[in-house]
């Protein structure tokens, strides 16, 4: 019986004509590799994003322009460009039809079938060259299989009906030996509309089809030759880690590092699925694999960094020794869909940061509605120019002297807000953003110098 993988190629693995062949020789080189999920070439889905928005019709053109000439980059360099070439321009003149009814009046549903197209036109493409090269691929509209509720924008799986789904269309095709090619991020919901899972949403799908195809394991092809102690970027000694845990992936993922989205750790936590991340355009090179229990475990693992926070101060001498006031303070912040990130409270103010990500206003997230509400209960005091350091590790708040080697090599810096002991798994602090990467690298080499 076939060792099933299931692979993800993110947008910039799909971004143009070679980048699309470097992932087909990945493909060609793993026979295990037979269901393959891929986001919109790179660009697309912000494109799409912004058209779903509403624009006006100068700007509309403007962007379609883009969106087409992505595609056509593409399409112009295959052998048989007119295989596919009918089916992309009848999506990209639904495109244009969607994007002057969103012009008129936007919503959710009309965004997700909007933005869907991206990766309906990876897809297609992507299949017709694969085609080309010999290899048995075959495209499947993965709304035919994954079946959602109506929240759009972040919808959640039926993960039974999905797996039946996957079951009746996917098993047969993979038995006679096809590469399945299908969408990320898509899904459709009980009445038949298209939902999307939210943004980073490929890799859940990925994770979710293994799940539900009983596979051996995921592989997410992106840019990266797998995940780095901290952003080689910021810090150019950055090393490589081999393995890493799902708890562990989901914390950096979670602080700033764009390689994993934390969803994706859902299905294959579930089923112990081991999750590898690697460059498809350098597959030589090798990756990270994040599973249950990677061994050795450090104290230390990684430094995850995320910029541009906003720190919301909340104060009320009312707070003191009563009751409710922090509920009264989150039923105005759920009432316009804030998440609240990292969070530290005294006797008469709490201060918190708020998940940009994770709450669904499109707008800014502290409108004046949001502060005139809060204001009813207390001060509210907000700061800017901020970023969010993350020391990630195992069983960092039962280990001696951790405090003192972190506060060693802060001390010339002023930190505005620390979050450590309520994970097992990393440690928070609230920096100056124009002082972040000097504190990184000097936390880097502190922690990884040996």
């Amino acid at each position: 019986m076939i060792q099933l993988s299931v692979a993800k190629f993110g947008g910039t693995s799909v971004a143009n004509f070679e980048a699309m062949s470097a992932c087909a020789n990945v493909i060609a080189s793993d026979k295990n590799t037979r269901v393959v999920i891929l986001s919109a070439s790179a660009g697309i889905t912000d494109f799409l994003v912004e058209l779903a928005a509403g624009c006006e019709l100068s700007q509309r053109k403007i962007i379609l322009d883009k969106v087409c000439q992505i595609q056509y980059n593409i399409i112009n360099q295959l052998q048989s460009p007119d295989a596919v070439l009918n089916q992309i321009e009848l999506l990209l003149k639904h495109i244009e039809s969607l994007a002057e009814s969103a012009s008129l009046a936007t919503s959710p549903a009309l965004t997700d079938e909007l933005i869907s197209h991206g990766e309906m036109m990876s897809t297609l493409i992507f299949t017709q060259l694969l085609k080309e090269q010999n290899i048995p691929a075959v495209w499947v509209d993965v709304r035919e299989i994954v079946a959602t509720n109506d929240c759009y924008g972040k919808a959640s799986p039926d993960d039974i009906k999905t797996k039946k789904q996957a079951q009746q269309i996917i098993l047969p095709l993979i038995q006679e030996q096809k590469v399945v090619i299908t969408q990320g991020f898509i899904g459709r919901d009980p009445n038949g509309k298209t939902t999307t899972l939210g943004r980073g949403g490929s890799d859940y799908s990925a994770a979710l089809l293994a799940e539900v195809l009983d596979a051996k394991d995921v592989l997410i092809w992106t840019d990266v030759a797998g995940i780095y102690t901290t952003d080689p970027r910021v810090v150019k000694d950055a090393k490589r880690i081999e393995t890493i845990s799902f708890n562990e992936a989901a914390e950096m993922a979670t602080f700033g590092a764009k390689v994993l989205h934390p969803a994706t750790l859902l299905p294959a936590v579930r089923s112990n699925i081991p999750v590898f991340v690697g460059s498809s355009k350098a597959p030589e090179q090798g990756g990270t694999w994040v599973t249950k229990d990677p061994q050795p475990r450090p104290t230390f693992r990684a430094i995850a960094l995320r910029r541009n926070q906003t720190l919301v101060t909340l104060s009320s001498l009312g707070m003191f020794h009563a009751k409710g006031f922090l509920a009264n303070i989150f039923n105005v912040l759920e009432k316009h869909k804030i998440s609240v990130d990292v969070i530290t409270t005294s006797e008469i103010s709490v201060a918190l940061t708020l998940d940009k990500k994770g709450s669904t206003s499109q707008s800014e997230i502290l409108s004046k509605s949001v502060i005139d509400e809060l204001s009813q209960y207390c001060r509210v005091q907000i700061e800017k120019q901020l970023a969010l350091i993350a020391i990630v590790g195992n069983s960092l708040h039962t280990k001696k002297g951790i405090a003192k080697d972190l506060f060693n090599e802060l001390e010339n810096y002023n930190i505005r807000l620390i979050s450590y002991g309520a994970s097992t798994n990393n440690i928070c602090m609230l920096v100056n953003d124009d002082e972040v990467d000097h504190i990184v690298k000097g936390l880097h080499y502190s922690l990884f110098k040996s």
